[in-house]
């Protein structure tokens, strides 16, 4: 029991430093290499500046997983989370108690990102980033609570076979569309038309919208059953024989993914059940690699960079709605700007934004500043 709880206390390095190459994208990393992009012309940048941008619809970009990929790190975090708080003897009322209130607080900070505080209730948006974790979250934990790991995997199946059964079988008529997988002939968008209060983020369908919560939760519990494995003392003395197994299932997630886009395209908007798969597979390889290197093999240094915005996710994103890194990369970089050839100022007001997120994060972090939900 004592190396076992050990084991339980023991933070995953390999997870803050993902966590934080992943929020890094949007802190400023996006605009770096648009800029580099844009000055160099060269045919890599350009191919990944275009990959920085979401795919209308169907289809898949590197930045479609950058949301997906934050929901699968939060699962993961959940077994080390409710073993730590059992170990120390927390009732599961206080678990379940933080589980819901987390969740809805959640749900709370995402209409107030998207400008609550104005009061325009009709036409206000309620779905948001941080709701959509939130909701998943809190749903995916409740289940893995209250199953065996049988029970979850069939739950994770159950979600995203149950919710591809929906859309085939409910097409929608309303927008006179013959299309069940387009944005106006789809059943989640009519959901969304039909019981979202306030305003869609797309006019007639909402990405955060109602129904594609559920395929999100096999999201969140994929993380929680990566999550599981680690946690347990199977292959605990082979670490490599623990990330070569996550590698394979990362894979085969993968695969399973494009044979079912065939059916069910691929699509973030939608949530899709290849989607998950997909991307899930692909969240469970960048962990793999990312445990392998800091956890496993002890190369850590190369990655204080992103444990710096890691261990602060939900603060930059809500800081860069409230506070305008704009102007500030104007007031400490604008010189640099002025004095330098115009093609270059994109790259610099990209290197600025992020320097100066960064340095922000940076101050927290020596202060122990953290905001936890």
């Amino acid at each position: 029991m004592e190396n076992e709880n050990k084991h339980v206390q023991k933070r995953l390095y390999s997870l803050d430093a993902l966590r934080g190459f992943d929020m890094f994208w949007i802190a400023g990393a996006e605009g770096i290499f648009v800029g580099l992009a844009s000055l160099t012309g060269w045919p890599i940048f350009k191919w990944w500046a275009g990959q920085l941008e979401h795919v209308p619809w169907h289809g898949f970009h590197f930045y479609d997983m950058i949301f997906p990929l934050f929901l699968f790190i939060s699962g993961i975090s959940f077994p080390f989370s409710l073993a730590k708080r059992m170990a120390m003897n927390d009732s599961r009322k206080s678990i379940y108690k933080h589980v819901i209130s987390r969740g809805l607080i959640l749900v709370l900070l995402g209409i107030l990102y998207n400008n609550g505080v104005s009061f325009d209730f009709a036409h206000l948006r309620y779905g948001s980033v941080l709701g959509r974790i939130g909701l998943a979250w809190m749903f995916a934990s409740l289940i893995f609570m209250n199953t065996k790991l049988n029970f979850r995997i069939a739950w994770f199946c159950a979600l995203l076979i149950g919710y591809w059964v929906l859309l085939l079988l409910f097409p929608a008529n309303d927008l006179g569309s013959t299309d069940i997988f387009s944005r106006e002939g789809n059943l989640t968008s009519y959901v969304d038309r039909l019981l979202m209060p306030g305003r869609l983020y797309l006019g007639n369908h909402d990405p955060e919208g109602l129904l594609s919560t559920i395929p999100a939760i096999g999201t969140a519990l994929l993380g929680m059953l990566a999550g599981e494995f680690l946690l347990s003392k199977y292959l605990s003395d082979k670490p490599l024989r623990k990330v070569l197994y996550m590698v394979l299932v990362a894979i085969v997630l993968m695969i399973i993914g494009k044979i079912w886009n065939i059916w069910f395209p691929i699509n973030k908007n939608l949530w899709t059940s290849s989607f998950v798969c997909f991307v899930g597979g692909l969240s469970l390889l960048l962990f793999s690699i990312f445990y392998l290197i800091i956890d496993v093999w002890g190369y850590k240094k190369w990655a204080f960079f992103f444990v710096v915005i890691g261990m602060n996710p939900i603060t930059i994103y809500l800081t860069e709605r409230i506070v305008n890194f704009g102007s500030a990369t104007k007031f400490f970089f604008g010189g640099f700007i002025s004095v330098m050839p115009e093609s270059w100022a994109p790259l610099i007001d990209g290197l600025g934004v992020t320097a100066i997120a960064w340095v922000f994060l940076y101050i927290l972090y020596k202060k122990n500043i953290f905001l936890k939900i």
